[in-house]
């Protein structure tokens, strides 16, 4: 290079370096001055990146890779750089010329990093804004499933990912596939499950088995509290070159629009926890409704015998039934029963039952062939886990016999006027149980002073703060104590001994009484 072509190409380089954006024209003029000086056909500069070094200036015509690994040791070393060129440079002298391009190269570095920090200080606004906008638009619908596949759309925008899984927490604590995005994902990661720990954590390559086929993935979990309810995964980061690996700002974008979809999930979680109950209470409701049209509004005339019946149920909905009918040829139809389970499904049985009673009765009154139809029935009506105790009386108001079947029922009660106690056992068993049972009718007869009992397990297995259950013997002893009293001041005394027994714990079960007393006066209602 000539003095005056070098005090020219020195002039324009010092003007570069007075422009507020030509250090890196200044470096490219440097480089290529410093090739000419060296008489080299070709040079290349490198800087220091995460992985190695990069290539950043070219000058002349040669081929030039553009990646280096961090231990290369071939050409000139520069603070954080590499020199290149084609042809012998080990015995370069230092120079001017590469003072000045070092010195250019750092102005470089400088206003790249400064640029770097605006860059990312402006792409934080944008980001904060976008998750802003984000987070508006997740939390904009109540409804969880619209919700869920929201949030898992807008994380793969937002990552720019190809692919994408949505988990949330069971009631047994496993994650399972909710959502997914652009391909299969593991269905379910049980607790306990060491990829589900790895993905949590962030282990490296952790994510790989949840989305089958990808090579670069981003999980975080979705936190309420501090306690997991949810994982977002996302897989494969777009780029112009094809895909690659997500980097810090991915994870805390990711982590950031977590959170805030943390608080939309919960939020819909919570409503959809709200609507099921107030559906459940509704359900409840009816059931109740349904199970009341069935029991009794008033108890029929009976001449000489007194009549009086009592339900409590533990809940909105009991399983327990009972109804009371005069026949025209002057019986009386006694039935209680015990259906299997509560709620809704329980009140239906009970329906079953109710119109299948009145469907099977005959003129020639009670017969084993009847209760037996009536299991058929109730079995083919009901799921296998469900069946009916029951026990059905008929009394003949003239004469005072009495015919019943019991299907696996509580033994009913029957204090003599001398205070003899009998009871009126099983038969047979449970309706519903098995399709082919048979049945036995029995015969008792009841006297003047006579006073039948039927009851549910509601009163007999109500617990002590103990454990200890009151038992059929205590109900039978307070019965036949409190015999000759009225019908409805005996269902208030079995009440409250029962009630004081428990020492008030919740009610369990539900609790019925039938009594039936023959009297030689009239009925007193």
């Amino acid at each position: 290079m000539s003095d005056s072509s070098s005090g020219h190409d020195w002039a324009e380089l010092a003007e570069l370096a007075h422009q507020e954006h030509g250090d890196r024209a200044l470096a490219q003029g440097l480089l290529e001055a410093w090739r000419r000086e060296q008489g080299t056909a070709a040079a290349a500069l490198y800087v220091s990146s995460d992985s190695g070094f990069e290539r950043t200036l070219t000058s002349g015509s040669g081929s030039f890779p553009e990646r280096l690994p961090r231990d290369t040791s071939e050409g000139i070393a520069l603070p954080g750089a590499r020199l290149l060129a084609v042809g012998t440079i080990d015995r370069a002298p230092v120079g001017p010329l590469r003072v000045a391009l070092v010195a250019a190269l750092e102005i470089h570095r400088l206003r790249r990093r400064l640029k770097e920090q605006r860059f990312t200080h402006n792409y934080r606004g944008v980001e904060l804004e976008a998750l802003y906008d984000v987070g508006l638009a997740i939390a904009s619908t109540l409804d969880l499933d619209e919700l869920a596949e929201g949030v898992l759309l807008r994380a793969v925008s937002l990552l720019d990912a190809r692919r994408g899984a949505l988990y949330l927490r069971d009631g047994e604590g496993n994650f399972r596939l909710d959502h997914t995005f652009g391909g299969d994902a593991l269905a379910v990661l049980p607790v306990g499950d060491p990829r589900l720990a790895a993905v949590l954590s962030g282990e490296p390559d952790a994510e790989a088995d949840v989305l089958p086929g990808t090579h670069h993935h981003l999980a975080v979990a979705v936190e309420v509290d501090g306690d997991p309810r949810g994982l977002l995964v996302v897989g494969d980061k777009e780029s112009r070159t094809g895909v690659g690996p997500f980097g810090e700002r991915d994870r805390r974008t990711l982590g950031l629009f977590a959170n805030q979809a943390a608080i939309a999930l919960e939020n819909a979680r919570l409503h959809r926890q709200a609507l099921e109950k107030e559906r459940l209470e509704r359900e409840l409701d009816l059931a109740a409704d349904i199970q009341k049209r069935f029991l009794p509004t008033s108890l029929p005339e009976t001449g000489r015998f007194e009549v009086l019946g009592w339900n409590r149920p533990a809940r909105h909905v009991g399983g327990d039934y009972y109804d009371v009918r005069r026949l025209q040829d002057d019986r009386l139809v006694v039935v209680i029963a015990d259906v299997a389970g509560k709620g809704m499904p329980a009140a239906l049985l009970v329906s079953t039952l109710h119109s299948a009673l009145r469907l099977l009765e005959t003129p020639e009154g009670l017969a084993p062939e009847m209760i037996a139809r009536l299991n058929q029935h109730v079995t083919e009506a009901s799921a296998s886990n469900k069946f009916i105790t029951l026990l059905l009386a008929e009394i003949d108001l003239v004469g005072g016999g009495v015919r019943y079947v019991n299907a696996g029922h509580n033994a009913a009660l029957l204090v003599r006027d001398g205070g003899g106690v009998e009871t009126l056992g099983s038969t047979g068993l449970p309706l519903g149980l098995f399709a082919g049972s048979s049945y036995r009718v029995e015969g008792t007869s009841l006297s003047a002073g006579d006073l039948l009992c039927l009851f549910s397990d509601g009163l007999t297995e109500c617990e002590s703060p103990a454990g200890e259950e009151f038992g059929e013997g205590r109900l039978a002893a307070l019965v036949r104590e409190h015999a000759r009293r009225p019908l409805a001041e005996i269902v208030r005394e079995i009440d409250r001994v029962t009630t004081g027994f428990s020492e008030g714990a919740p009610q369990a079960d539900d609790q019925t009484l039938v009594f039936v007393r023959c009297t030689d006066e009239p009925s007193r209602g």
